[in-house]
């Protein structure tokens, strides 16, 4: 079935024999003729028309079964709203991936500042190595996981005061509890953490040590019958320490600094809270000792030959996650993947199509080298090509167009108009330097062509402000056509990602370790145009 899908995406862009939507193209000098057919083709051709994505929901109601996920705060606490949509969506994905296969260990590629890494960590306990090339990502993602620490303050305060003052209202308003109450729960508390040291650990997932909780539970529980009083205990502290609940389940016990009884006046404790003193301790102790790195940033430039355990010394069972990782970066991600026996599972979101090497575009370059495209025997064998433009067309978002967030079109006539000054008046045709963001800080057009002349490292004192006009004069008539241009590449992007990403998942399908394999999408388009993630399964036999 994929690869059914390759041959329509490949066959249709080389202009296929379908005569429905060749005829979008005039037959003598192929040029196109009827937009509106090549809408509806390059439609046809997408990966939502081709039904070969399997739906999220789907996905996680088979890894997770009846098991419940994780509740904590939202990342938009700490992050702008497009990270933070990516890393809750693909954060649940990854710790049931993780908790189907068994095991704790993640390693992120290309994990940037570590929005992913330490969300995971945190979040959903899991053991995190982020690796990045760039030591100023790492240093970043340090200093952001020390930040979060200082965030956790604040929210322990506010949940101590909200705790606090809920308290003493509920004192006011209602009755002095009695000793029954207190022994029913204390009995109950006991026997479980007494069964938890008989078992030589201690796993508490949801117990917070509170102020006056017992008390409130009791004095609610006052006209209750003796064998509701737990439930009831039970739900009060539920809604009473809500926030709290929040913060404890997201950031680690070692991170923050303890929520310490000692600081309210509670009174005299009751055996209940002594046995929660006590489990909260406990509980402190053993996670400082098993989970002191929960997250752990890394320096390395990752390939496909890379060994993970010359990077990671205490490698074991884990999965590879990736958010928008860059070029080559996701096809050596699923590479790695395929080769590590101790890599159990993998989800990989790839970015910056324009940034693949491609193997058949530069019939110079070194046939040995691994390259980011094509990486299926299939495309290799019909020797496909791409080409750079093709694949910055791939990079552009046709939903977020759709909905009226429109090209930077004033920016790309800049461009445009550059490359022909370059073109003519320097005789350039390629360089390895790149203007960058240069739009953005020009005041002018003038303004624009100076700096950009400085960064290619060309002479800009040959170039009088009027010769620079002329060529803007030139050609500004024609931006119209330019924008028209860029429209018709907008539209055929996803046809351009279709091809890259069927590649990616008939490569997992033509390896014989894979249990299973697909295409996701994950994230809403509009937020995030780089939406589907490629994740695939290994043979439960395999090790």
């Amino acid at each position: 079935a994929v690869k059914c899908c390759l041959q329509k995406s490949f066959s249709f862009l080389l202009y296929a024999d379908d005569d429905i939507f060749s005829s979008a193209f005039c037959e003598n000098s192929e040029k196109l003729i009827n937009v509106h057919l090549f809408a509806l083709a390059a439609k046809y051709y997408s990966l939502s028309n081709f039904g070969v994505c399997t739906p999220l929901e789907d996905v996680l109601e088979a890894l997770k079964g009846d098991s419940e996920g994780a509740t904590g705060i939202k990342p938009d606490e700490f992050m702008n709203n497009k990270k933070s949509h990516e890393v809750q969506v693909m954060s649940e994905l990854v710790d049931s991936l993780a908790h189907y296969c068994g095991i704790k260990q993640v390693i992120d590629i290309g994990s940037g500042k570590g929005y992913l890494s330490s969300f995971l960590s945190m979040q959903y306990n899991l053991k995190v190595y982020g690796i990045d090339c760039s030591s100023s990502n790492t240093n970043g993602a340090h200093e952001r996981n020390r930040k979060l620490k200082k965030h956790w303050r604040a929210y322990q305060s506010r949940g101590k005061e909200n705790l606090k003052s809920q308290s003493l209202e509920m004192a006011n308003d209602r009755p002095v509890e009695h000793e029954l109450n207190c022994k029913t729960i204390n009995e109950e508390l006991l026997n479980n953490a007494s069964s938890l040291q008989n078992q030589g650990q201690v796993i508490v997932q949801d117990l917070v040590p509170s102020c006056g909780f017992t008390e409130m539970a009791a004095l609610e529980a006052n006209a209750e019958t003796e064998a509701g009083l737990v439930t009831g205990t039970q739900s009060h502290e539920t809604k009473l320490s809500e926030e709290v609940l929040a913060v404890l389940n997201v950031l680690p016990v070692d991170a923050v600094e303890d929520f310490s009884l000692s600081h309210c006046n509670c009174g005299e404790l009751c055996e209940e809270e002594k046995v929660q003193r006590k489990m909260t301790s406990l509980k402190t102790k053993a996670r400082k000792s098993s989970e002191s790195n929960l997250y752990l940033p890394l320096t390395s430039c990752i390939t496909a030959e890379t060994e993970l355990s010359d990077i990671i010394t205490d490698l074991e069972d884990c999965m590879m996650v990736g958010l928008h990782t860059c070029g080559d970066l996701a096809a050596n991600t699923l590479r790695i993947f395929t080769a590590k026996p101790e890599i159990k599972a993998v989800c990989s979101v790839g970015c910056c199509y324009h940034l693949l090497s491609e193997q058949f575009e530069n019939q110079e370059e070194c046939r040995d080298q691994v390259w980011g495209f094509p990486m299926c025997q299939y495309l290799k064998d019909k020797g496909w090509c791409c080409g750079r433009n093709a694949r910055m067309s791939a990079c552009l978002a046709l939903e977020r167009v759709a909905v009226g967030q429109m090209l930077p079109t004033e920016s790309l006539f800049y461009r445009a108009v550059l490359q022909v000054i370059i073109e003519e008046i320097y005789g350039v045709t390629k360089s390895d330097r790149h203007v960058g963001k240069t739009f953005s800080k020009s005041s002018s057009f003038i303004d624009y062509v100076r700096r950009s002349l400085k960064k290619l490292e060309l002479d800009d004192s040959k170039l009088p402000d009027s010769c620079i006009m002329d060529y803007y004069e030139k050609y500004k008539h024609r931006i119209n056509e330019l924008e028209a241009f860029n429209m018709l590449k907008v539209v055929l992007a996803p046809c351009i990602e279709v091809l890259i990403l069927l590649d990616r998942l008939c490569y997992l399908k033509e390896q014989e370790n894979i249990a299973w394999s697909g295409l996701v999408k994950l994230f809403d388009p509009v937020k995030s145009p780089r939406c589907y993630a490629v994740i695939a399964l290994k043979n439960q036999s395999c090790s």
